[in-house]
């Protein structure tokens, strides 16, 4: 079998496994959404060079549904990941925001703005401010 499908399940099986944090509270919801590293320019930042040249973020998101995962296989009884990445794109191209928390925050409120979400984290990390690190960043984490 090949590594990358190896890694593959083998990371697909941590998903499973893995409660995370979110679940700390012992109501963990039973199936999740994800947007992992929607990289795009945004609009963000305090330094005047990032107000001339928009820096690169990496995006990624971890939904928690309430209930159980959809049982028909019916567009309508889902979450449309389509609906959070075109939000945070307009996130990232709308008004200037100042720093990464907010942005992130803003993200967290467009993902519980459905009310079948339960919990949502959010990471938010700046691209290329420094030659020798790979990113800087926060996250945040936000239930009902």
């Amino acid at each position: 079998m090949p590594s990358g499908m190896l890694r593959a399940m083998k990371d697909d099986a941590m998903l499973a496994g893995d409660a995370g944090p979110l679940a700390a509270s012992g109501n963990a919801a039973p199936y999740r959404i994800f947007v992992r590293n929607l990289v795009l320019t945004a609009r963000i930042g305090v330094h005047a060079h990032e107000k001339s040249r928009p820096p690169r973020l990496r995006i990624g998101v971890e939904i928690d549904m309430k209930g159980e995962a959809p049982g028909r296989d019916e567009f309508a009884a889902v979450l449309n990941y389509e609906t959070i990445v075109e939000g945070i794109k307009r996130l990232a191209s709308g008004v200037h925001i100042n720093l990464v928390e907010t942005f992130a925050d803003r993200v967290a409120k467009l993902c519980l703005a459905d009310r079948r979400v339960e919990g949502v984290r959010v990471s938010v990390e700046k691209l290329d401010v420094y030659a020798e690190v790979e990113s800087v960043g926060v996250i945040v984490e936000r239930r009902r």
